[in-house]
Parts: C-alpha cells; structure tokens; sequence
C-alpha cells in the first residue's frame, strides 16, 4: 500500500512541539477551535497591533524620512525615551508611564521596585 508523504502542515506541526519541549513550554490543552486556546496571544497580537499603529502614527508618518538607519536608530530611540518618560498619559492621571509604575511600587506593601534599564540607564 502507498503512502501519503507527510503534509508541510505536519512537518510543522511537529517542529512547533519539538520547539515547544526544547523551550520547556506546555502546547495548549483547549480543544481544537476552542476560543480560549489562544486569547493571550490574540490579545497581546491586539496590543502589538494596536501599539504599531500609534508609533506610525506619532514618529514614522510625522518625523521621517530618515536618510539612513542610524538616524532611524536614534529618532527610535528617542520616540521610546519620551513615550515611556515624558509622555502625559491620560488613563494614567497625566503622568508618564515610568513615574506610575515608580508610585506604584513606592506605595504597594510587600512589593519589591523591579530592576529596570531605567534604574541602570538614564533617560535620553
């Protein structure tokens, strides 16, 4: 009897849990087509979506074009400087993301500050 020779779905099917094993990762446990099987990584795909459009938006559209990467670089850089330092957030009691959390752990019993970059580095 012939054989069917494996499917390139299959292949990676197989290497996905052979990756997963060498990473120590768990492969889900849901049913096939449940929807809670992958609502973290649609949610965090939401997010990365979400955050991609706004630095288009707010540097790629407003401040380029750039006349090589290393001015790509730095202008990167400097957009993740101010959006984690300087940025008023909203949601936040306008103040900048990096001061909430440094309340946040200043005033959460129990709680050790994490060690940041920002702890390491200073700000652009």
């Amino acid at each position: 009897m012939l054989r069917r020779p494996v499917e390139t779905a299959q292949y990676v099917a197989i290497r996905y849990t052979q990756r997963l094993a060498e990473a120590g990762a768990v492969a889900s446990v849901g049913s096939t087509g449940d929807s809670y099987d992958n609502a973290l990584a649609e949610a965090f795909n939401a997010l990365a979506e979400a955050f991609n459009s706004l630095f288009k938006a707010e540097l790629v559209r407003h401040r380029g074009p750039w006349k090589g990467i290393d001015d790509l670089e730095i202008a990167v850089a400097e957009y993740v400087d101010w959006f984690n330092h300087r940025r008023l957030h909203g949601e936040l009691g306008l103040v900048p993301p990096v001061e909430f959390e440094a309340d946040y752990y200043a005033n959460t019993a129990g709680i050790n500050v994490p060690a940041t970059v920002e702890a390491l580095v200073p700000s652009l």
